[in-house]
């Protein structure tokens, strides 16, 4: 027996790298018989800094997953790309004197070195990258198949402008009035946008997270995101003979709206311009407006300000009152009508504003001091100084008041959404060029897809503009070429996709990923579709998620794809922390670099730790005594080949190992990793107090442990003559329910609900057995000498409850 006393990570590990790389083990069957499972994490961006320890917690649970479903009988689709577009690429181009093109690919060699060396059984036989053309040909196909479908537009709009990144920002990638990517000042601009209509599939996309298995967290944000609310519309006349509709949940409340307000961008306003006396006070603050974010404008705790339209009022449709109209920026003219009621006696931000102008505030729902402040918590109440509405409770009021508005031809029910349509389009020049050609002629015109891919040009500069033009814009004999309709001069277009684009469908083409024909077959979809475990971090759950699901959903719609949903499943992890328990970054000084814990301990024992560091779906610290005792379990394993001797499962070890089976096979299934190892650690002890271990023990032992430690588990096997084939093809083991039971069980004795004691019986023991045991026990006997019971309450294996008087 060739086998080596000293556990040598380094020779180990590389030795078993190569055979699965040459033998192709983790390559997915085409055409199988066999049951499919599609593993999918989410891609990384192959930044210049590499691999950080975060991204192999997410990676190696699932390995673990696809590892245990091959064991199981699974023809298993794990497979790794790249979502290599974007800005930090760019921008270290820029700075770099470097091609885009080959900083990504230093990078993607840099990530997949990384990658191979933690033993991750991807198939990289289906490796993608969103800047490879015959990949990119397939997002620009679907940016054409959603603009001749309607759902792709350009309009002029209020964009938030990045003045670091020099490029349009979707809401979304604006947080806390700056730049997500580079933490810069965002401001707005005008400017002609490509948009996506995602607001097409509001509905859709909230109805269907019933179909999904998602965590309720995550099925909660992408809900919060959409925002779908249930109220009424309602058209308010003015003075001026023009209607204002305003849209609210709370048309019960209309008897309380003493003013409206209006978005500093309401067409309206220049209709009216030469009736407003203070049209110069108006023409200001739109100005001041038009320099904040949406975020700033809409931020809960801002000062409220506005400017009262003198000139103009609104009459209140339920009353006939002429009320104040205002505009404030708070209001965006992009959400709902541009128009608001308000209604100061039930919201504090209409309260705040009402006493700023000294405006009325009347109670309609009865409860609180509207006067000292607004009374909000008025879901359920009585309505007040309401007409009609007077003695109703809400929700009967509600009913009322839309039926009168109905009636009246003055309102009506509806229903209304957050989400707005995505702002696609980018003034970069690293992203897919937008397949589309402005023609004087014909207007705005797709390219043909015989034309596809639409490559970039090479460019000397790569420097966004200050004029907010994309660098495309300068090359002159890329933007001039004709019209594919008239065939007269035209001009392309020079906006490129956001890095969203690429990574919106990329889990199709690991279906099928070198089809020159289609994205992928009708065939290889059928079969592959959806996707049976998505994991990825909770950063990613609304807005990566949303845009996928949207596509998905229109594929589905135009008969490319087979089902409605993409991912079948969809979970996220925590991330690791430095050792102090904060966020790692380089500024922090506490990243950790897994090449040099690889390098150091081995990458069996780095999944072993990263797996076993806490919860999985939990935020957890590194630490470098844990990871010593994640090598330390590792090292004992390989010493059982000193202790093997023939023969099965021994009686004394049998219960242990079915136990140990049950415990294994269900912590992977729900992501309790960390108990996982915990049971393998504590059978390896059970084994280690035997002082011997059998083949058949060891042989079982490896396979449940094989999925967290790849390398060491196939040398073991493999060396020791285990069995055929490597241990990753072989078959999981199966426990027997009946020897998973105790002999014995731990159960409370609780004496009037409180805890006296602990004992010990038979499993199977009935209630006169465990109630005897219980009165014998000293501590128990204490409480209940001398005292008349009362009742006497045993739950089987779990407690004992006296009640003694």
């Amino acid at each position: 027996m060739s086998f080596e006393k000293k556990y040598d990570h380094k020779k180990i590990e590389s030795k078993w790298q190569k055979i699965w790389e040459d033998k192709g083990v983790f390559h997915a069957e085409q055409n199988s018989k066999k049951p499919k499972f599609f593993a999918l994490v989410e891609f990384p961006y192959p930044s210049g800094q590499g691999l950080h320890v975060g991204h192999p917690r997410s990676y190696t649970a699932l390995d673990i997953v696809s590892r245990k479903r091959r064991l199981e009988g699974y023809n298993v689709l794990y497979p790794i790309g790249w979502d290599a577009f974007g800005l930090p690429t760019e921008n270290f181009a820029i700075k770099n004197h470097i091609h885009p093109a080959e900083v990504t690919k230093q990078n993607v060699a840099h990530f997949k070195a990384q990658l191979q060396a933690l033993g991750l059984s991807f198939d990289w036989s289906r490796e993608i990258n969103t800047t490879d053309p015959k990949y990119f040909k397939w997002t620009q196909w679907i940016f054409l198949q959603l603009y001749k479908h309607g759902l792709a537009y350009k309009k002029e709009m209020a964009v938030n402008w990045c003045t670091s990144c020099k490029c349009v920002l979707a809401n979304e990638e604006v947080v806390g009035g700056v730049c997500e990517r580079c933490h810069s000042e965002v401001v707005r601009k005008v400017k002609s946008q490509w948009m996506l209509k995602i607001t097409e599939y509001a509905e859709r996309l909230i109805n269907d997270l019933d179909l999904v298995d998602y965590p309720d967290r995550v099925k909660a944000q992408q809900k919060n995101w959409i925002g779908r609310s249930t109220g009424a519309e309602v058209d308010f006349s003015t003075t001026t003979g023009d209607t204002l509709t305003i849209y609210t949940t709370r048309p019960d409340t209309l008897y309380g709206a003493t003013y409206m307000v209006i978005s500093p961008e309401h067409p309206i306003i220049e209709k009216w311009a030469d009736k407003l006396t203070n049209i110069d006070e108006i023409r200001s603050y739109q100005y001041e407006a038009s320099k904040k974010s949406d975020f700033e404008r809409t931020e809960v705790a801002k000062d409220k300000t506005g400017v009262k339209l003198q000139g103009v009022e609104a009459i209140n449709p339920v009353n006939g009152k002429q009320i104040p109209i205002f505009i404030s920026d708070y209001v965006l003219v992009s959400y709902g009508t541009g128009a608001i009621m308000a209604v100061p006696a039930h919201d504090t931000r209409d309260w705040e504003f009402a006493k700023k102008f000294d405006l009325p505030i009347i109670e309609v729902v009865k409860g609180g001091n509207v006067q000292e402040e607004a009374f909000t918590d008025c879901a359920t109440g009585i309505m007040v100084n309401s007409g009609i509405l007077d003695g109703l409770t809400v929700d009967e009021a509600k009913k009322k008041i839309v039926e009168f508005l109905t009636e009246k031809k003055v309102g009506h029910s509806k229903v209304n959404y957050k989400l707005r349509d995505w702002v696609f389009s980018r003034q970069r020049y690293w992203g897919e060029p937008i397949p589309i050609v402005h023609c004087p002629c014909c207007g705005t015109v797709a390219l043909p897809e015989s034309e596809l891919p639409l490559e970039l040009p090479n460019v000397e500069s790569y420097e966004p503009t200050d004029n907010g033009e994309s660098p495309l814009a300068a090359i002159d004999s890329w933007v001039n070429t004709t019209c594919p309709k008239c065939g007269k001069p035209a001009k392309r277009e020079t906006d490129t996709m956001p890095q969203w684009a690429g990574s919106s469908w990329y889990f199709l083409r690991y279906m099928d990923p070198h089809n020159d024909e289609a994205l992928a077959s009708p065939e290889a979809l059928k079969y592959w579709s959806p996707v049976d475990w998505y994991n990825g971090g909770m950063e990613h759950t609304t807005l990566h998620l949303l845009y996928s699901r949207f596509w998905h959903k229109f594929l589905y719609d135009i008969g490319v794809v087979p089902t409605p949903e993409p991912y079948a499943k969809r979970t996220s992890h925590g991330m690791i922390l430095g050792e102090n328990g904060e966020k790692m970054s380089k500024s922090r000084g506490n990243v950790i670099n897994p090449d040099d814990i690889v390098n150091e301990y081995g990458a069996d024992t780095m999944r072993v730790y990263e797996m076993f560091i806490g919860d999985f779906e939990k935020a957890a610290p590194w630490s470098t005594s844990g990871i010593k005792g994640s090598r330390r379990f590792i090292e004992r394993y390989y010493g059982l080949a000193s202790m093997l001797t023939d023969g099965g499962i021994r009686p004394e070890l049998e219960s242990n190992f079915h136990k140990a089976i049950k415990k294994v096979s269900e912590d992977i299934e729900t992501l309790k990793f960390n108990t996982a190892i915990a049971t393998l650690m504590a059978l390896i002890n059970d084994i280690y107090n035997t002082k011997s271990i059998t083949r058949e023990e060891l042989r079982i032992f490896t396979i449940l442990m094989n999925p967290f430690a790849p390398h060491v588990t196939e040398e073991v096997f493999a060396e020791l003559k285990l069995g055929e084939g490597l241990a990753c093809e072989q078959e999981w083991p199966k426990y027997d329910e009946s020897k998973c039971k105790d002999d014995t069980v731990e159960i409370a004795v609780q004496v009037n609900g409180k805890l006296r004691a602990r004992i010990t019986i038979e499993a199977d023991a009935d209630q006169e057995t465990a109630l005897a045991a219980a009165k014998a026990e000293p501590k128990v006997a204490e409480f209940t000498e001398g005292k008349n019971i009362i009742k006497e309450i045993y739950v089987k294996g779990k407690l004992v409850n006296i009640v003694a008087k």
